[in-house]
């Protein structure tokens, strides 16, 4: 049952909020501030890598604090120009400490963008290739339980491995879970929450649980089924942060009047 706030207000003596609101601003603002400085110290980069010796570990990537789960980092080797977001896993091998030979177990290419909570298990190769993004809480694994002995507890029993690889330019949606085995080609949509095993032809979308080929990308004919939205227009070249903010500030109605002008005469003066 809900309380009123005028219960409440009976309840708790205003003794417990000892601090005037200016005050309680102050050390709310000084907690922000503390968590942002704390964030910038704790992320690991290739100049600050902390107790972490990666394989190899590219100009301009970022491990953002807090992290996830990290080991088997000798055999981890990150590409450059990569954004690992908070609280994402990366491991390799089963557990810490093993040795895992001379080759890298997970490969993750340049300009690589991990979304916060995501886990890459890599038990068995795992690659990633360049400029694949992720969204939040993706789960890429190697490894998946065996129940081949109906008598052995599962987590008990020897999984199965096999390599995973995510081709170049990809698009993996919030909640996608990639299976061992799966080979997805070079810019593929993976829509949210969808689960990928198996092959996934280049300039495909795939969704559902198991994920099917829902569109493709044909040289002759173009996205079939056909997209339902027109592309967006990308900023023309030249144009400043100045004049994007200044066109923040125009009405719609002030917008529509402009598309309608003549390219050509409302050049003139």
């Amino acid at each position: 049952m809900g309380v009123s706030g005028a219960e409440y207000g009976e309840r708790v003596p205003r003794a417990q909020f000892p601090f005037p609101s200016w005050q309680r601003r102050l050390v709310q603002r000084a907690v922000h501030a503390g968590w942002a400085w704390v964030q910038r110290k704790g992320s690991v980069t290739a100049d600050a890598p902390g107790r972490f010796r990666f394989g190899s570990f590219g100009p301009g990537t970022r491990l953002a604090f807090p992290l996830g789960t990290v080991f088997g980092e000798p055999w981890i080797h990150l590409g450059a120009h990569c954004v690992i977001g908070e609280q994402v896993t990366l491991t390799a091998g089963l557990m810490p400490d093993l040795d895992l030979g001379p080759e890298p177990i997970l490969r993750i290419g340049d300009g690589v963008v991990l979304g916060r909570g995501s886990h890459v298990i890599a038990d068995t190769t795992v690659t990633i290739d360049r400029d694949c993004y992720f969204g939040p809480y993706v789960y890429v694994t190697s490894t998946n339980h065996s129940y081949d002995d109906p008598h052995e507890p599962i987590g008990k029993q020897w999984p199965r491995m096999e390599p995973v690889t995510i081709g170049p330019g990809c698009w993996i949606g919030t909640g996608a879970v990639i299976l061992p085995g799966a080979r997805i080609g070079r810019n593929v949509v993976v829509a949210a929450g969808a689960v990928v095993r198996g092959e996934v032809p280049d300039h495909a979308v795939v969704a559902g649980a198991p994920a099917r080929v829902v569109r493709r990308w044909d040289p002759a004919e173009g996205w079939q089924p056909p997209l339902r939205t027109p592309p967006p227009v990308p900023i023309p070249e030249g144009v400043t942060p100045e004049q994007l903010r200044a066109l923040a500030g125009v009405s719609e109605a002030a917008a529509a009047r402009l598309a309608e002008l003549d390219p050509e005469g409302a050049t003139e003066t």
